[in-house]
């Protein structure tokens, strides 16, 4: 991937929403960090809150819900964007974690406390096979089964070639990302993500392929009011609950 500094127009790829809307869209969403000290806290021995309870069970817990909590802000921005937007593939999944040891799974997979720690032991990293393998693999699955007219939006880093380099072989030029995260952090990035998926306002995507991947940094968001079930709510705190595609439970959270 050629990495340059260039401005860009934001909509310039992004067609009409008419046009948006009648493509198949397939989210790819990069993982959380299962070794840092929130993934401490949740597989201690002594942890009863709720979420480490669900891990302890032989049911588990969503992976979504777990690495909303190891990730915080960005990873239930992407998951809540993913949720909004996606347009599926008859017979096909439409959110795709990247699941450090086994590739592509589908969001609403559930993990243990066992499939939480063999992810720590993986380094993502293209030139780890144990995490490469079964990357390609499942990429290449999916490439085959997806219509002509799909889109691949990777919500995740295109700076580093940990996902790119491994999705591109399979994805070309169907592989996407937003526009509007050249310039911002995680955080940021993370906040963009939930107001869109609130206010259902789909960002524009470009190809991966030869972009840039640095920019104009862009203002800072103004803090919004969200309400928060299970960590990955999305629902402005004036909105109908009927909007929230999460809530079992609300509280009112600030970011």
């Amino acid at each position: 991937m050629n990495k340059q500094n260039v401005q860009i127009t934001p909509r310039s790829e992004s067609g009409n929403c008419n046009e948006m809307k009648n493509r198949i869209a397939i989210f790819l969403l990069s993982p959380a960090y299962a070794g840092g000290e929130r993934a401490r806290m949740i597989l201690s021995d002594r942890a009863e809150f709720e979420l480490a309870r669900k891990l302890r069970d032989k049911q588990g817990a969503p992976i979504a819900e777990v690495f909303a909590f190891l990730s915080g802000l960005y990873f239930r921005g992407k998951i809540a964007y993913a949720t909004a937007f996606a347009r599926p593939a008859r017979g096909t999944p439409s959110v795709f974690i990247i699941r450090p040891t086994r590739g592509l799974v589908d969001a609403a997979t559930r993990i243990d406390l066992d499939d939480l720690r063999e992810f720590a032991t993986v380094n993502i990293h293209k030139n780890d096979p144990r995490y490469r393998a079964p990357l390609e693999r499942d990429a290449r699955r999916l490439a085959r089964k997806l219509p002509p007219r799909s889109e691949i939006i990777l919500l995740g880093s295109i700076a580093t070639g940990k996902y790119v380099d491994v999705l591109l072989a399979s994805f070309r030029e169907k592989l996407r990302f937003p526009a509007d995260f050249i310039g911002r952090g995680d955080m940021s990035r993370g906040g963009l993500m939930l107001r869109c998926a609130a206010d259902r306002q789909e960002l524009p995507y470009i190809g991966v392929a030869g972009e840039i991947v640095n920019g104009k940094r862009p203002p800072k968001l103004a803090p919004r009011k969200y309400l928060i079930a299970n960590g990955v709510s999305t629902m402005p705190a004036h909105a109908s609950g009927s909007q929230n595609c999460f809530a079992s439970r609300a509280d009112i959270g600030l970011f």
